[in-house]
């Protein structure tokens, strides 16, 4: 079944953790450059440059999509079909499920720079995770793509 692509997000890091972390390596070479040889400092500083793009590379390169049959966030995936209620929640809403009122078998998929987010009620009697609760940006578009795609799962039979 191939419905196309309804919806991509890549849940990257914002600009500002890339400025706070460019200080803070711009620290530790000024920290290192103080105590040992210069050459011996500037690899120090290489490291932990490569260490700081790596971790926000990895940690914002998790992807949200909704194509072909199938709803993805991060490394996690479930067919449409199986998906139920699909709800776009505010900034408190999300605080309270993701905190007071969470199930602790539900998926999260969050972000701290995310404030929003869509919890996805999941109806696969076999899988024992009750929704998936997961960062967005537009978590309006992203709920109502996964409406249309799970419509056009039942209709499709």
């Amino acid at each position: 079944m191939d419905t196309g692509t309804h919806y991509r997000e890549r849940l990257a890091v914002p600009i500002r953790w890339w400025a706070q972390g460019t200080m803070l390596v711009a620290s530790l070479w000024l920290a290192v450059i103080v105590a040992v040889p210069g050459p011996f400092a500037w690899a120090v500083t290489g490291v932990g440059a490569a260490l700081m793009v790596a971790f926000f590379l990895s940690y914002g390169g998790a992807v949200l999509s909704v194509e072909d049959g199938w709803f993805r966030a991060g490394r996690a995936r479930v067919e449409v079909r199986f998906v139920g209620e699909v709800v776009a929640l505010d900034a408190e809403q999300t605080r309270l499920v993701a905190g007071r009122d969470a199930d602790a078998r539900a998926y999260l998929l969050l972000r701290p720079y995310r404030s929003r987010a869509v919890k996805v009620t999941l109806r696969d009697p076999a899988d024992p995770t009750p929704y998936w609760l997961v960062s967005t940006r537009r978590p309006d578009q992203l709920a109502q793509a996964l409406g249309d795609a799970t419509r056009s799962a039942e209709a499709a039979g």
